[in-house]
């Protein structure tokens, strides 16, 4: 009986371990017990089951069995964030759609690298809208209806309006200090 204890004892060392075990450690957890003889009775009642006890290095710890390991992998989405630029530029198309790099530039005052433009259109926020009847026939870019979905938006009239960023914060002082000369000189004047 004490060899089944043991044995479920190094059983449930290596479930709750975080990391693969040498003998000597798990020994240090269950000094009453042979040790490898419990591991090699685990790896013979795991064979051929959907895990099993590997050893690795003289480390042993449970594994997905090899030839189910294509069950679990999942296709992760990669998490990835919108540089300033690419904020800034979404910013401007949602807000004055259709607009051109150039009509972008003059509002954000630098240039616009074309890098930042294919990675919003790669996330599928926005899109070429057609070109400018002006000289040069610049490209026009819009938001997608994926934009709309991934922020959350019936329409871009849900867009937040200027009061709505002062009151959550989201504008920048600088911005707020001028709103408040501009006012003061406004007054000044009456």
């Amino acid at each position: 009986m004490a060899k089944a204890t043991g044995t479920r004892a190094v059983e449930a060392l290596l479930f709750a371990a975080t990391e693969p075990l040498t003998v000597d450690s798990i020994r240090a957890y269950v000094a009453d017990c042979d040790v490898p003889a419990a591991l090699a009775q685990l790896a013979r009642d795991y064979a051929g089951r959907g895990v099993e006890l590997v050893e690795r290095g003289g480390r042993w710890h449970f594994q997905t069995a090899a030839d189910l390991a294509h069950l679990l992998r999942r296709d992760r989405e990669e998490v990835r964030r919108l540089s300033r630029a690419g904020i800034e530029t979404l910013a401007i198309i949602a807000y004055h759609e259709p607009v051109t790099r150039a009509e972008i530039e003059a509002i954000r005052g630098v240039q616009t690298a074309k890098g930042t433009l294919d990675v919003l259109m790669e996330a599928g926020w926005v899109r070429p809208a057609g070109r400018r009847e002006v000289p040069g026939r610049p490209l026009m870019f819009a938001t997608t209806p994926e934009f709309l979905s991934h922020f959350g938006l019936k329409t871009r009239r849900d867009l937040p309006g200027i009061d709505d960023l002062r009151a959550a914060g989201l504008l920048d002082p600088v911005d707020l200090a001028f709103d408040q000369l501009v006012v003061e000189n406004g007054d000044e004047e009456d």
